[in-house]
């Protein structure tokens, strides 16, 4: 292979972006002892909240890996993505809430790539959060659902899952207290902008009530920095901020600002199937291939 002339900025980030595709090729992710449980939250909305969930979601699933994705935020955005029907007749989520059906009989494939599953979530859960607080054992009801789920796979001869992601509303509900008890994980994104801190410590607040009062195995294992643009220096602050806070969980890997991760959606896709061979998809390979590892 021919020198890669890096004389120009262009050149440099096409030259960067080779080499590291050259280091995800035929990188074979390794497969969690147990099953991992991860749920996106972060209260500030528009930070990359449920496209990191499906983008993740789709990575992981591409490399062979078997992953399940709940949709638990009224918008649905999850769903569309990756390609799941749930319109107000579809059993969604809400119904294993809120009237006990099983998770086996509401998740659906994702059309674009195999080894991935979805709950979806329909229009119903706006009135879940008022629903469920009549309900017995109201904030356990998710973790309940997933793990006769995963008995149920176990008992029919299924593969194991190795991924729960939980896609969350932008506020601390019980929809969101039922992801918190459910995971064992968090994973906060962060937006590289100004206001990026701003109600991260709220946040983690409410995850500390959680693990005091609910979940005592819940830790916030994963941050990953999204909407970088490294053309400006408030984005490389922002960065060089959030890991001198938290040195363990940030990601190496960052998504930058992506048109093709803003477009995918439309197209009921992850940037993963929509545009393999952009800066954003190779981004969320990176994340997922450095989540895989650093849990196995």
């Amino acid at each position: 292979m021919d020198t890669i002339d890096e004389s120009t900025p262009l050149a440099r980030e096409l030259a960067n972006e080779t080499r590291r595709r050259e280091r995800l090729r035929g990188r074979e992710l390794p497969r969690p002892v147990k099953t991992r449980l991860l749920t996106v939250s972060n209260q500030k909305g528009g930070v990359g909240k449920t496209t990191t969930t499906v983008n993740l979601a789709a990575a992981l699933a591409t490399a062979g890996l078997n992953v399940l994705v709940v949709d638990i935020d009224p918008q649905g955005n999850a769903s569309t993505a990756l390609g799941v029907e749930h319109h107000a007749e579809v059993d969604s989520i809400y119904d294993v809430l809120i009237n006990d059906l099983p998770l086996a009989e509401v998740v659906s494939p994702c059309p674009d790539i195999k080894n991935l599953i979805v709950a979806p979530a329909t229009i119903h859960l706006a009135g879940a959060e008022i629903e469920l607080v009549s309900l017995v054992a109201r904030e356990q009801r998710l973790r309940r659902a997933i793990e006769v789920y995963a008995r149920e796979r176990e008992a029919a001869g299924m593969e194991r899952l190795d991924y729960v992601f939980i896609d969350c509303p932008p506020s601390l509900g019980l929809l969101t207290v039922n992801a918190f008890v459910a995971a064992q994980e968090v994973l906060i994104p962060i937006q590289c902008e100004y206001y990026a801190l701003e109600g991260l410590s709220q946040l983690l607040n409410n995850i500390e009530m959680i693990q005091k009062h609910l979940n005592a195995d819940l830790v916030v294992s994963t941050i990953l920095l999204t909407m970088y643009d490294g053309r400006t220096n408030l984005a490389a602050q922002v960065a060089a901020e959030v890991r001198e806070h938290f040195p363990n969980q940030v990601l190496s890997a960052v998504v930058p600002r992506s048109v093709r991760i803003s477009e995918a959606p439309s197209y009921q896709q992850t940037v993963i199937t929509y545009d393999p061979s952009s800066s954003g998809a190779l981004s969320y390979q990176e994340a997922a291939a450095e989540i895989a590892e650093r849990g196995a």
